[in-house]
């Protein structure tokens, strides 16, 4: 099957247990009777897609289930589009762990000094102070 490019499309995410695929059969439903109601498409052919696996494209009567090369290759026309954005994703993935790594350094070390500024007396924990503040709930007269 070539790949479909359309103009309108809808989507939904989805973690993975059975309620969701539930919901998300139900929402792919209602879609298709509300586009083809409008009358503005007739051929509606929606589809659930996984970035990754080997499992072969699927209809199940509903949607089309499509999963790895074939996913990407649905979406864009490209059967090599899975293997060519590998490279691209790593690279912007090291930037952004990068960028993560100083700014996490930077917030542990505020959360350290807000620590030993509100809950340290003579470089040791004040445990009674934390506590109260993190458990006390009543105004004890």
């Amino acid at each position: 099957m070539e790949p479909v490019f359309c103009k309108r499309k809808f989507r939904s995410e989805l973690g993975g247990n059975s309620s969701q695929y539930k919901a998300l059969e139900a929402s792919i439903v209602n879609a298709i009777r509300v586009l083809k109601r409008s009358g503005s498409v007739r051929n509606v052919q929606p589809f659930l897609g996984m970035c990754y696996g080997r499992m072969k494209r699927k209809d199940t009567g509903k949607y089309l289930k499509v999963s790895g090369q074939d996913f990407w290759y649905f979406i864009s026309g490209n059967p090599n589009l899975y293997t060519d954005i590998v490279e691209p994703i790593g690279s912007r993935a090291k930037e952004h762990n990068d960028r993560y790594l100083h700014e996490r350094a930077a917030l542990i070390n505020t959360f350290t000094r807000e620590m030993f500024d509100e809950f340290c007396a003579d470089g040791r924990i004040d445990w009674k102070r934390l506590v109260q503040f993190n458990s006390g709930n009543l105004k004890v007269v």
